[in-house]
Formats: structure tokens, C-alpha cells, sequence
């Protein structure tokens, strides 16, 4: 998942970028509200982390132009603000939670995956699918108590994305943006995502068929589940 850190504190900045980077997300990082304006306008992002104290800009305008440009994107205010005010304004603009520093790195990764959880609906971080466990927590994939364990890190990510947007199709460059962190030129390889796709089936087919990995022909992948 791609995450915006938009943060003047270049140290607390760096920490979470290296942080977040350890656990599977795609991070960019911006030092003040200009550079962050013209980012949220061009990208789409996952998550905004969002410092509301910036040098250059108010936070609370700069979350205004987030939740127009990026409205799936998911906010998280991070701030030494304590006023009341300033939490329940950006809480009234859409931010979804509020983190006051100083911080811990696991509970913001916590509160993530709760506003994970939340936003897509999830009771809990294990998905069954045909006899697949998918465990969205511990990034690991099981058929009947046996571990798939050739699935790499990236094949985990396409079906974690597709699962976190189920029935949902997602074209070759939405799925590209979001876990590569970028949109991959057609001109490097047009069957980058398809290669992925057909090795996920590949391995996944060792233990049972994986009909619920669909193709939608010329649009481009969706899971579909009844859950």
C-alpha cells in the first residue's frame, strides 16, 4: 500500500518511512505543505500521514485538498497539537484517526490496520476462500493446515490488495500504483501484473484451484468471495 508522510521533523519522518518500509508498505516522504499540496494532487495514496504543525502551510487546509483529491485515501493527523479543537476539526474534515506525538510505531501500524479493517469491512485478518487461509496479519497462506510457501512478498501483496478490494476490478495499473509504488511503463513489460497473476495460479493450483482469482478480460483482476 502506497503511504504519503507528510512530516517537517526530518528524523520522526525518516523513522516512520523506515518503519513502515520494514512492514510492506510503499512510502514517499514530504518535509513541508507545498511539496505535499503537489504530490495529493497528481497521486493516489493508501494513507496520508499528516503533521498538522508544517512550516509553510496549515495542516487543516492541506487535509481539505487530501480528502478532495485522494477521497479513499485514509488520514491519520500526527501532531504535538493537544487542543481539543484542532482533533475534532480535522476529525470533522474526514481524517480517520488522530495520533499525538510522541508516538508509538506499533500502535500507529496498529491503528493502520484497524482503519484497514474498518474501511474494507473485515471482522478479522484471516480470509477462508475455498480452503485458502489468508492470513492478512502475518502475511501467509495455508490450504488445509499445509503452508504455501512459495508465494513470494510481492504475489502476497497483489492477492492481499485484491482481497482488501473485493468484487472490485482493479486494472494492471491500479494494481501496479499500489504495491509497486508506481505505474509500470509500457514499454518495460505490458505483462508485468499477468506474469504475477499466472504464477499465483500456478502455485496456488499445487494445492486446489483457485477459481476465485478471476480475470475480467480487458479490464483487468478482481477476487470474488461472498463474504
Amino acid at each position: 500500500m502506497n503511504v504519503l508522510i507528510i512530516e517537517d521533523e526530518k528524523a520522526l519522518a525518516y523513522e516512520i518511512e523506515l518503519f513502515l518500509s520494514k512492514h510492506n508498505f510503499i512510502c514517499e516522504v514530504c518535509f513541508n505543505g507545498k511539496s505535499a499540496s503537489e504530490k495529493i494532487a497528481v497521486n493516489l495514496y493508501d494513507f496520508i500521514l499528516l503533521d498538522l504543525g508544517l512550516p509553510d502551510y496549515e495542516g487543516l487546509d492541506l487535509l481539505k485538498e487530501a480528502k478532495k483529491n485522494n477521497p479513499e485515501a485514509a488520514c491519520i493527523i500526527l501532531t504535538a497539537r493537544a487542543e481539543v479543537n484542532d482533533r475534532i476539526k480535522g476529525l470533522d474534515l474526514g481524517a480517520d484517526d488522530y495520533l499525538p506525538k510522541p508516538f508509538s510505531l506499533l500502535e500507529l501500524q496498529s491503528r493502520m490496520q484497524a482503519i484497514t479493517r474498518r474501511k474494507f469491512g473485515l471482522i478479522n485478518h484471516i480470509i477462508e476462500l475455498d480452503g485458502f487461509l489468508i492470513n492478512l496479519t502475518d502475511r501467509n497462506i495455508a490450504y488445509q493446515n499445509s503452508a504455501v510457501s512459495t508465494i513470494t512478498k510481492k504475489e502476497f501483496d497483489l492477492i492481499a490488495y485484491l482481497l482488501l478490494h473485493k468484487n472490485r476490478t482493479l486494472s494492471r495499473g491500479q494494481l501496479s500504483e499500489h504495491i509497486w509504488g508506481s505505474i509500470i511503463n509500457d514499454d518495460y513489460d505490458s505483462n508485468f501484473i499477468d506474469a504475477h497473476i499466472k504464477n499465483i495460479r500456478k502455485k496456488l493450483s499445487v494445492y486446489a484451484p483457485a477459481d476465485w482469482l478471476e480475470t475480467v478480460r480487458g479490464l483487468g483482476y478482481r477476487i470474488k468471495t461472498n463474504f
